[in-house]
């Protein structure tokens, strides 16, 4: 692909903690705000790219910071170009490792490097890639916390009602019978064509999870998402080839080869890759690519508004995961219609700031 000749003038960032318009609540741990990193690309031609970073602790924030400003100063006069990117960051990082925040930082700024260019040709994201798909389907996963189950069935309908066609709901409480109580009640209270996701967050052993695995059979659900230590592969195959509902993994994975070791080891049915920890537009390319040789179909985790775009241009695209958490600060909010996220005809990846409401989630 021929990209604008643009050059980088200075990468920036900025610290802010959104509160989340629904607490969080997973067999990990409970959010109530969400820590970002917002991330800004400044090039000579005038054309600019952004995104943000979800950083999940308050700690991470200036760690991912620091390593961003690090690799910005490497890349300060250097052309746009997102593999030039990853040859530099490779090399600087080569006996430290590109997987964590340092991983993240790259990913960050690779998707500022993809927005920029594809706003430099005037083009989504997805139309840059090739791609004339227009939606994307869509669920919602702000809710269906860990809580009491008779609470849910209300906050399913309510969740629904934007028009999304499916929902999230976690799992992994300590008696099974009440995780089977909170899949009933809110499958029971949606309509039957409404897709629900189930997400355990590794909360179980796989004996566990092939147990309650079976208990779900037949509760109607999509998925079974990261029953099991997400890098335990041969565990979370013993699970797949235990039960009937499909086995969801991926969105810890940090390479391409991830997704394939993992698709070689018949760890997953489906599979959902992390846009800031696959590496960015560039590694969920590659990774949509293996995810389409292996047949297996790929959905997203997190990034909603670059997600879309992504989803779009992926040739196993599946369910884009909604969630609102940045929306607050943003320009415009992801569409959603008949059950689907537009992926819209603006130029660039999906994300534009409102500055005056990032004054008043502003850190530093």
């Amino acid at each position: 692909m021929k990209h604008a000749p643009l050059t980088v003038r200075a990468i920036r960032t900025r610290a802010a903690s959104v509160p989340m318009r629904r607490p969080l609540g997973t067999s990990a741990v409970r959010m109530t705000k969400a820590p970002f990193v917002l991330v800004d690309l400044e090039t000579e031609e005038g054309v600019s790219g952004c995104t943000y970073a979800f950083c999940y602790h308050d700690i991470a924030v200036p760690m991912l910071r620091s390593v961003i400003a690090d690799i910005a100063g490497e890349l300060t006069g250097a052309r746009v170009d997102p593999a030039a990117l990853r040859k530099i960051g490779s090399e600087r990082y080569r006996l430290l490792g590109t997987q964590g925040v340092v991983g993240m930082a790259l990913s960050a700024i690779d998707v500022t490097f993809w927005d920029s260019l594809s706003t430099a040709a005037g083009q989504p994201l997805a139309r840059y890639l090739g791609s004339a798909v227009e939606s994307v389907p869509a669920y919602n996963s702000n809710g269906l916390s860990i809580t009491e189950p008779a609470s849910l069935a209300d906050e399913a309908l309510q969740l629904l009602a934007p028009g999304f066609s499916g929902l999230k709901i976690r799992l992994g409480r300590e008696q099974p019978d009440r995780d089977l109580e909170a899949v009933r009640r809110v499958r029971s209270a949606i309509p039957s064509k409404v897709a629900l996701m189930s997400d355990f967050n590794q909360a179980l052993t796989p004996t566990e999870a092939i147990e309650r695995g079976r208990s779900l059979d037949g509760e109607g659900l999509e998925w079974i998402e990261e029953p099991i230590a997400y890098d335990d592969l041969v565990g979370c195959a013993r699970i797949a080839a235990s039960i009937d509902t499909p086995v969801q993994i991926g969105e810890n994975f940090t390479s391409p080869n991830d997704v394939a070791t993992a698709a070689h080891a018949g760890a997953m049915d489906v599979v959902m890759v992390d846009l800031m920890r696959i590496g960015g537009v560039s590694g969920w390319l590659e990774a949509s690519s293996v995810a389409a040789d292996a047949r297996i179909p790929l959905s997203s985790h997190l990034y909603p508004e670059v997600s879309a775009q992504l989803l779009a241009a992926s040739p196993t695209g599946h369910w884009l995961e909604y969630v609102d958490w940045a929306e607050a600060i943003l320009d415009s909010a992801l569409q959603i219609s008949a059950g689907s996220a537009l992926v819209g005809v603006t130029p660039g990846a999906g994300v534009r700031w409102n500055e005056d409401a990032i004054a008043t989630v502003f850190i530093d």
